[in-house]
């Protein structure tokens, strides 16, 4: 079994500047244990949490926070409503902001006016945590900081309250709370109002000043695809900033799942990977996880989503996370002067605009380059800048095919046959050496290349370096079967905003390999066709 999954925005190592370490030590002076059979003892945080919490209190060296806002996803049973009420306590009581700060440390005091909450869209999630409470507040913590506990509210002495808050969006609005907790946001949809509080904590939270800022994190289990929750938005946000679409950078995500191999039907590989997604929460029962897994009333995806924290896919997606993620490939490069072949499909200014190669020695897949039209000047696609990168590609590497869509860029797929199309060894289509008419191939040939593509995926014939945008488009794709029950791909929908013109590329590239590889210009007999 290969290492778990980590998906995060965090540096390796730890930070240099945090509060991290004196909250800490305030947590194990006042905070107890709240369950279990070390109920009443002091307050351990995991060294996975200890971690956490040094990130999310780090600063900067103008003692500003690295984090406005944040993600916590893991497991069921992990326990992430001690982890979240020992935050919330932390906000109210310990030193959360900065009192003085130097090249190389940080001493912390309480925040001048504490206001926590507990968000959620059911009372009982909130309950989750607020029952915490009373068994994990120590003596001394209630005795030092006056506090006193109801069900739904904490005050503090001189000021200051955690409390509770369900389903109001409008409620929320205009409301000074430092810090929130957002618990559960796979939950949070349209239809139940978690649309509208999100919106109205962001709004919120973005008030603070300076010296006492404020912030929000969620937790959250894995999300189910599709159906559109605050937690599936975190998500799309994180693949954003590590793809770069994005000039926001102050949101920490962190994400541990179960290596991508795992497989539910062979015991000692689910105990693996249910090993692996706990971590250091070493308190869990994995044979009774295995149970729950093994339930007929379990279905797989729930049991991936909350045993092994994976994102699994939708019912109609065409790969899934697991099985790309099993072929990926870090250290791969693609070196100048290797054989290769191209897949483009081109879009002016609605859809992406993508150019990906396989390499012929091995089948790896690597994703040149992807344009957003929405990160263009004037939402347009700079075809300058396409073209530059075609003939860069043919400068750069040993191009021996060349598939693209014609689509929206026919002048530049002519221009393209016309200087390289001598160079190439297998034409595109009889009659052109670069033009791949998607409109006509595509109901057809195309979704045998799709199957073909699949085939080789699943079966490991096929590697890539992990690339996120390509990853993304990927699992973008919907199986759309032709008239002949062939599984090609398209979007979610005609006017989804999720993109899956890499996909396409990946695609397009990869066959023209495979067509290559039949013709007498293949001398090399390590190459085979999969």
């Amino acid at each position: 079994m290969s290492n778990p999954l980590i998906q995060t925005t965090l540096p390796d190592g730890l930070p240099k500047l945090t509060l991290g370490w004196g909250l800490l030590a305030w947590s194990a002076k006042y905070l107890l244990q709240p369950d279990g059979e070390n109920a009443g003892d002091p307050f351990i945080f995991t060294k996975e949490q200890v971690r956490l919490i040094l990130w999310w209190f780090a600063v900067d060296d103008r003692g500003r926070f690295l984090y406005t806002s944040g993600v916590v996803r893991r497991m069921k049973g992990w326990g992430k409503d001690p982890f979240v009420a020992a935050l919330c306590l932390m906000e109210l009581c310990g030193p959360t902001t900065v009192k003085s700060f130097g090249v190389d440390y940080v001493v912390g005091k309480q925040h001048p006016a504490p206001w926590v909450q507990i968000a959620a869209v059911s009372r009982d999630q909130t309950k989750n945590t607020f029952t915490l409470f009373p068994t994990m507040i120590s003596r001394e913590l209630r005795e030092d900081y006056g506090l006193e506990i109801h069900k739904e509210i904490i005050h503090k002495s001189g000021g200051g309250r955690i409390e509770a808050v369900t389903s109001s969006p409008k409620s929320l609005e205009g409301g000074r709370s430092h810090f929130v907790a957002m618990n559960e946001s796979q939950f949070w949809l349209e239809n139940n109002n978690g649309h509208a509080m999100a919106e109205a904590i962001a709004g919120n939270t973005a008030k603070g000043r300076i010296e006492a800022p404020f912030r929000r994190m969620a937790i959250c289990n894995a999300h189910r695809p599709g159906e559109d929750s605050v937690a599936e938005a975190d998500y799309e946000f994180y693949l954003d900033l590590i793809e770069g679409n994005t000039k926001a950078k102050k949101f920490m995500y962190d994400a541990r799942e179960a290596s991508p191999g795992t497989k539910l039907v062979e015991e000692d590989s689910l105990r693996a990977g249910i090993i692996e997604a706990r971590g250091d929460s070493v308190w869990l029962d994995v044979d009774r996880l295995i149970e729950e897994v093994y339930d007929p009333r379990t279905t797989p995806s729930e049991a991936r989503r909350k045993y092994l924290n994976q994102i699994v896919a939708a019912e109609d997606a065409w790969l899934t996370p697991q099985q790309w993620d099993a072929i990926v490939q870090p250290l791969l490069k693609l070196l100048p002067g290797d054989m290769i072949t191209l897949g483009f499909d081109g879009s002016r200014g609605n859809d992406h605009t993508a150019l990906c190669a396989c390499r012929v020695n091995d089948g790896a897949i690597f994703l040149l380059n992807v344009w957003d039209p929405k990160r263009q000047t004037g939402g347009k696609i700079n075809s300058a800048a396409v073209d530059a990168a075609v003939r860069y590609a043919f400068d750069t590497f040993n191009v021996v095919s060349f598939r693209a869509d014609v689509k929206e860029f026919e002048s530049y797929v002519d221009k393209w046959a016309a200087d390289y199309g001598r160079t190439l060894k297998v034409k595109a289509t009889p009659g052109h050496a670069v033009a791949y008419d998607m409109r006509s191939k595509g109901k057809k040939e195309f979704p045998q290349d799709c199957e073909k593509f699949e085939n080789a995926v699943i079966e490991g014939n096929m590697q890539h370096d992990g690339n996120p945008a390509l990853r993304q488009h990927i699992l973008n794709a919907r199986r759309r079967p032709n008239k002949d029950g062939i599984i090609g791909i398209g979007k979610e929908s005609r006017m989804s905003s999720r993109k899956m013109d890499a996909a396409v590329t990946a695609v397009l590239a990869f066959s023209a390999r495979q067509e290559y590889l039949k013709t007498k210009h293949n001398r090399n007999q390590e190459v085979g066709i999969f």
